[in-house]
């Protein structure tokens, strides 16, 4: 397409057509020439963007999954992020309790990165100006890589206890994990809660995270502390309408109320 836009036959049309001088006819063929030269190598990386965009997240859900099925010590015959969903089901179904399963998650994250980073960062950038700078980078880093996992996501800001607001904190738009799972108790025993308990520990970065089962939205607030487990609303959802293990209960119990999700 390049070179038919640059090497046009003059045979094509006259020189110069008629109806125009020939000032305003060059400048007119200059104007379509650059303006082809200029639009094409745009889309050309946009198309390598978004190329390198899927080879990234081909690379954290690889990751992501085999350190998953390393705590689980079993793995879906489902290639991609629907074996990733099933590795995450059987998490909960080995798990004897859903602390234990939360402490599984943790290890999980932990995993995911070398101790000396975390160890730094959590002596080094978390006391910085009252834990500002490190919510903020934690922030923008959520955004950036982990929309293969969430789904698409952007940084905006949140309120803080003492009154003041930061920009630490991500939206995500829909959440694919919760989404795919259709599990209140997966998204709050193996996201929620470890998120929150590794951010903390291991980070020194207070977070709180508030997933809306209406929208499968979900607001992550960095800096901000979680709520005491017995005010947390999140904890006492009733199942998904989408849940399987629901479906199945409504049917065995004759009652069309399912109330708090068990595996919450």
């Amino acid at each position: 397409m390049k070179a038919l836009a640059v090497v046009r036959p003059p045979s094509i049309c006259s020189w110069p057509p008629q109806s125009l001088p020939k000032s305003q006819y060059l400048r007119s063929q200059c104007f379509r020439v650059s303006s082809s030269l200029i639009k094409e190598p745009q889309s050309e990386i946009q198309a390598k963007q978004g190329k390198k965009g899927g080879v990234m997240d081909e690379v954290f859900l690889h990751l992501f999954r085999k350190k998953m099925v390393e705590e689980v010590g079993w793995d879906s015959r489902k290639p991609g992020y629907d074996g990733l969903i099933e590795v995450a089901n059987r998490l909960m179904l080995v798990s004897p309790t859903n602390s234990d399963t939360k402490e599984a998650a943790v290890r999980i994250l932990r995993s995911l990165f070398p101790p000396m980073l975390l160890q730094l960062y959590k002596l080094l950038i978390a006391p910085i100006q009252g834990g500002k700078v490190a919510a903020i980078m934690v922030a923008r880093v959520t955004a950036i890589t982990c929309e293969w996992l969430m789904g698409p996501c952007t940084v905006n800001s949140v309120d803080l206890p003492d009154g003041t607001s930061w920009n630490s904190g991500v939206f995500v738009e829909k959440c694919k994990y919760l989404e795919q799972s259709k599990c209140v108790g997966i998204c709050v025993n193996t996201c929620k809660l470890p998120t929150q308990a590794f951010m903390k520990d291991y980070m020194g970065v207070p977070l709180v995270m508030e997933p809306n089962f209406s929208d499968y939205s979900c607001q992550f607030k960095f800096g901000v502390p979680p709520p005491l487990p017995e005010d947390d609303a999140t904890l006492k959802e009733p199942c998904l309408d989408i849940c399987p293990n629901a479906t199945r209960r409504r049917e065995f119990a004759g009652n069309i109320n399912v109330q708090q999700c068990p595996k919450a």
